[in-house]
């Protein structure tokens, strides 16, 4: 196991790539880099994983079966800018947008979710004018890219 390539000097801060992202152990945790910053989380807890399944198996029936896109489930790594690499629960791909996808990452997203399974919440955040904006909550989640696809919330949590 290689040692974490040290951080790129920014400012008068160090941050974390890609490449020293690909060097921290596998070690069955989360590894994530935020605005450079390492982060390293537990697995999520098995009410996590229900509410996630249970979004993965609308994503999947509306958007796989359809023939719009493809489906990741954890853990896969997407880079979202130069000093953000997460891996999120579940990602998805619309065919036009293909060209994202490399050997060893998804490389940008034009919008992503943040769930809080224990509180009931849905937060979207959308890319535009290359800044991400939340949008307002609601009891549906409409996916921005595919205007024709919502999530009734009641039937995830």
């Amino acid at each position: 196991m290689a040692s974490p390539a040290p951080p790129a000097k920014h400012g008068d801060r160090a941050k974390f790539g890609y490449e020293g992202y690909c060097c921290f152990p596998d070690d069955g945790r989360r590894h994530q880099v935020i605005d450079g910053d390492h982060s390293v989380n537990p697995a999520p807890s098995t009410y996590h994983q229900t509410v996630s399944g249970r979004l993965q198996c609308q994503l999947h029936t509306r958007i796989e079966l359809t023939g719009k896109g493809i489906v990741y489930d954890a853990s896969v790594d997407v880079q979202i800018t130069d000093h953000d690499i997460v891996q999120p629960d579940l990602v998805v791909v619309l065919f036009p947008r293909m060209q994202m996808i490399a050997p060893t990452k998804i490389n940008g997203v034009a919008e992503y979710w943040i769930a809080d399974p224990d509180n009931h919440t849905l937060c979207q955040f959308v890319l535009a004018d290359g800044r991400y904006e939340q949008r307002p909550p609601g009891d549906e989640i409409r996916l921005s890219i595919l205007d024709t696809f919502t999530v009734r919330l009641a039937d995830v949590w």
